[in-house]
C-alpha cells in the first residue's frame, strides 16, 4: 500500500511538472513563455497577443490563426523617423537558442476583426505556425490567457495602443 501511494504521488508530481512545462511545437521545437492577450472592450476590433519564443533550431513564425478573430497576423511596430508604424510581416525569424520577445511596441500577434470582446481572466485559442530550415511546417495550439497587463503586473507601454484607432 505504501509503495502504491508513493507511486501515485510520483505520478501526480510528474503530471504537474509536465503541465507547467513550456509548450513545444513537434517539428520546429519552439518554446513559448509568458503568453498573454490584451483584453478588449465592446466595439474594439483589434488587440494584441504577446509572448517569448525560443526555437531549439532556427525556425520562422510564418503565421498565426485564431477562431476569435477574422484576421490574425504577425506584426511589427517600429519607429520610422518620428512616427510609430505597425505592419504585418510575412515571417518572424527565430534564431536557434535565442529568445525573441513579442511585446507591446514591438513584434506581436495582431487579432483583428474580433468576433467578440476578449474578456479579462478568460483565454483565447491561438495557433502558431512555424517553418523549420527545411521548409516543413508545424503548428502549436495555445490557450492564451487574456489580461489587461502582462504577466507579473507590469504596465504595457502606451505606444502599444492596440484597438485605439489603428488603420490596417
Amino acid at each position: 500500500m505504501k509503495k502504491m501511494l508513493h507511486t501515485a504521488a510520483l505520478a501526480a508530481t510528474l503530471v504537474a511538472a509536465v503541465a507547467s512545462a513550456p509548450a513545444w511545437a513537434q517539428t520546429a521545437a519552439v518554446k513559448v513563455e509568458g503568453a498573454w492577450a490584451r483584453a478588449s472592450v465592446q466595439g474594439q476590433k483589434g488587440t494584441g497577443a504577446f509572448m517569448r519564443l525560443t526555437a531549439q533550431d532556427s525556425a520562422r513564425l510564418v503565421r498565426a490563426e485564431s477562431p476569435a478573430a477574422g484576421v490574425t497576423e504577425v506584426h511589427e511596430m517600429k519607429m520610422e523617423g518620428d512616427v510609430m508604424k505597425m505592419r504585418a510581416i510575412p515571417a518572424l525569424e527565430l534564431p536557434a537558442g535565442k529568445a525573441v520577445d513579442l511585446k507591446p511596441g514591438g513584434y506581436h500577434i495582431m487579432l483583428l476583426d474580433l468576433k467578440a470582446p476578449l474578456a479579462k481572466d478568460t483565454a483565447v485559442p491561438l495557433t502558431l505556425v512555424f517553418q523549420d530550415a527545411k521548409g516543413a511546417e508545424s503548428k502549436l495550439n495555445l490557450s492564451v490567457p487574456v489580461a489587461t497587463t502582462p504577466p507579473g503586473g507590469a504596465a504595457a507601454p502606451a505606444a502599444a495602443g492596440h484597438g485605439h484607432g489603428h488603420k490596417h
